[in-house]
């Protein structure tokens, strides 16, 4: 018997290989063939664990024996979705992701497209629970604007100065590090939580305040705050134009690791019944993996936070300016947070927090704004909104498509000169920044808008870390 008509009586994916063996030990066994092989299938799948200690099929009845320790699959944790532009993929990600065992609520953002496991623009809300994947391969990914006491007319008089601090101050591409490493307190705390970590430290020594590849970018711009804007207090701008800077990046090399070593330990710990969720594999957080990873995570979202800090410090630096006013957000990352009265954690990946009165971060892309908002705390969405305006193309539909010199002298045009960056990351790989704002403005409103001036990302084409 093979496996489709295994299947057809009635065998379920995640025992299949068991059931093989089964036929065929008894096959050889008790020399059975075609329809006493089938009658013999289908009683053990009426009562297997009268099958359980059998020599033939032991196994596979055990398998489908329902282990009392594994907590069944949801079947009715429903989800709301801001945007309408959102692939049909992205949705079933998030359905299966609304499966999990520990899954007490969902939301997809107006950004969201297909990532792994969990879709990028996916909120995920867990019970004792934490999923790596939906976390991210780049744990703390996140966004920091700086406001420079720089004047406006300084983009035409010192223009060579600000394109000098980008190229020096900046370090893009997969395993990209600074020869002389940077000094930040992060690296004085305990790198000792997890062998991870512990491995990782030297390479966070390296890498601190550098970039990856991909949609990863460093970039000067003007922040604009309209009197109709009025800035949150702890953003305290007056109405008008300020010189900013802009970056987006995250934990690099050593969050990588992380979600790798802590992925493949959840994978192993899945139930062989839910081995198709092995994306979204899981670890409770009242087990010692579960808390290693907790741990490690938090280390590389501060390791994150410093890496901005330091790229904010060396490129302000060397245009010779202070930093007056910012904020900063992460995504790609999970909270401990109340909703509804139950304590979750709130995965979000992509998406940036948004609860009331919280600042974040919005981008558009190399040619298009990005916007300062303040969250109005929506309780559908988990307090959470996009974290930019979310591909529409795949890189390598991208790089089929659009050549990076055309996108540049034509973004020149227009005021926006390109330093580096690849094709898969031109304006026309993106989703409408306007569209996208306009479909989560019950999530957030918008205190100040950015418009990128002089960019700088990745150029050599390697693949994207997050």
């Amino acid at each position: 018997m093979n496996r489709r008509q295994l299947t057809q009586l009635g065998v379920p994916a995640y025992a299949l290989n068991e059931a093989v063996k089964a036929v065929s030990t008894s096959a050889t066994t008790n020399k059975l063939r075609g329809a006493d092989l089938k009658r013999q299938v289908k009683q053990v799948l009426a009562a297997p664990e009268q099958y359980v200690k059998d020599s033939c099929y032991g196994e596979f009845a055990t398998l489908l024996v329902e282990d009392p320790t594994v907590e069944p699959l949801h079947e009715n944790v429903e989800y709301r979705t801001w945007g309408e532009d959102i692939d049909a993929m992205a949705h079933a990600q998030m359905r299966e992701a609304c499966k999990l065992p520990h899954a007490a609520g969902a939301a997809m953002m107006p950004d969201a497209h297909v990532g792994y496991g969990l879709p990028i623009g996916g909120v995920l809300g867990l019970e004792g629970a934490v999923v790596p994947y939906a976390v991210g391969v780049d744990i703390a990914c996140r966004m920091k604007l700086s406001v420079l006491d720089l004047k406006l007319d300084s983009f035409v008089s010192r223009f060579d100065d600000y394109c000098r601090a980008l190229e020096k101050g900046t370090r893009f591409g997969v395993g990209s590090e600074h020869q002389k490493p940077q000094a930040h307190e992060v690296m004085d705390e305990n790198w000792n939580v997890t062998k991870v970590t512990r491995q990782s430290k030297d390479k966070a020594w390296r890498q601190l305040g550098t970039s990856g590849s991909g949609n990863h970018f460093v970039e000067f711009g003007v922040l604009t705050i309209s009197a109709e804007q009025a800035a949150a207090e702890d953003f305290d701008l007056a109405p008008g134009e300020y010189v900013a800077l802009l970056s987006h990046s995250g934990s690099r090399g050593p969050g990588a690791a992380v979600c790798n070593m802590y992925s493949n330990i959840a994978r192993t710990k899945l139930p062989k019944k839910y081995e198709a969720l092995k994306n979204l594999a899981w670890l409770t957080l009242d087990s010692e993996e579960g808390q290693e990873y907790w741990e490690a995570m938090n280390l590389m979202g501060r390791f994150a936070a410093a890496n901005h800090e330091v790229i904010h410090r060396l490129v302000s630096e060397l245009m010779g300016a202070e930093i007056v006013a910012g904020v900063e957000n992460h995504h790609n990352f999970a909270w401990k947070e109340t909703h509804g009265g139950r304590e979750m954690i709130v995965h979000r990946k992509g998406a940036t927090p948004a609860g009331k009165g919280v600042l974040g971060v919005i981008p558009g892309s190399m040619g298009t704004p990005g916007f300062v908002v303040r969250g109005k705390g929506e309780a559908a969405s988990f307090d959470s909104a996009s974290h930019g305006a979310g591909r529409c193309m795949s890189r390598k539909k991208a790089n089929d498509t659009f050549r990076i010199q055309n996108t540049r002298q034509e973004l020149k045009e227009k005021g926006v000169h390109i330093l580096s960056a690849g094709s898969d990351e031109v304006p026309g790989v993106y989703k409408d920044i306007h569209q996208v704002m306009r479909a989560q403005s019950d999530l957030v409103e918008i205190i100040g808008q950015f418009d990128p001036k002089i960019v700088k990302m990745c150029g050599d084409g390697s693949r994207a870390e997050d």
